[in-house]
């Protein structure tokens, strides 16, 4: 049997707006395989595959700020109470057997950290990361809960820029249940980034991460 043919969405020409999201329906793994090939991995825009549904998203700045600060938030949290850590940021995850291959905000092996240590992760192989998180800025529900339910990741979190709250969802007989609090560092609030984001705004970085620091040290010590 013949592969399919290459994608013929010309995305070195495709204009998209900072925030804007397209999605493009009846895409075969082939063709979503041989369009990472293509486009690789020095790209401006975010590629997701979900059974069939191509998404193209064009992070804007405030999504890009967040998603550091959270980066930044959760190494902190990590240093400071001596976890291993691997970031994977916006890394591929693909999964051919489940037909899906998200590409997060950011993703985390901490518990399972040792087992993809020093290695280049592969989803056949190894285990999902035990955390992804997701900024969503514009409010628009492109399932990506239910894809990282789909991959068995234990924890998502999921940031809203309308409401300034952190939702955390944990993995319980394989449906992300909600939660008040993160088991993986229950100190954090569903408006702890918002409050780092709007000292960020009221000090500035450097201070606001500072006086950050100093409260979860405060926080550990209780």
């Amino acid at each position: 049997m013949s592969s399919p043919p290459l994608l013929t969405v010309p995305l070195d020409r495709l204009q998209l707006a900072p925030g804007s999201r397209v999605t493009i329906p009846d895409i075969s793994w082939e063709q979503y395989e041989q369009l990472l090939e293509r486009t690789g991995d020095h790209r401006s825009y975010r590629l997701s595959y979900d059974h069939g549904t191509l998404e193209i998203v064009m992070p804007s700045e405030a999504h890009e700020v967040l998603i550091r600060l959270m980066d930044w938030m959760i190494s902190t949290l990590c240093e400071e109470l001596a976890l291993n850590l691997k970031t994977i940021g916006s890394t591929t995850l693909k999964a051919a057997s489940l037909s899906t291959s998200p590409e997060p905000d950011n993703g985390y092996y901490i518990q399972n950290e040792p087992l993809v240590r020093g290695k280049v992760v592969d989803l056949s192989a190894d285990p999902p990361p035990d955390l992804v998180v997701e900024i969503n800025i514009s409010n628009t529900d492109s399932n990506k809960k239910a894809i990282y339910q789909t991959l068995n990741v234990p924890e998502f979190w999921t940031y809203s820029g309308k409401t300034g709250q952190l939702s955390f969802y944990v993995l319980q007989s394989n449906q992300y249940q909600w939660v008040n609090a993160s088991p993986t560092f229950a100190i954090v609030q569903s408006t702890t980034l918002k409050n780092l984001v709007e000292a960020c705004k009221k000090s500035g970085e450097l201070v606001a991460k500072q006086q950050f620091r100093r409260w979860v040290k405060a926080q550990i010590r209780k």
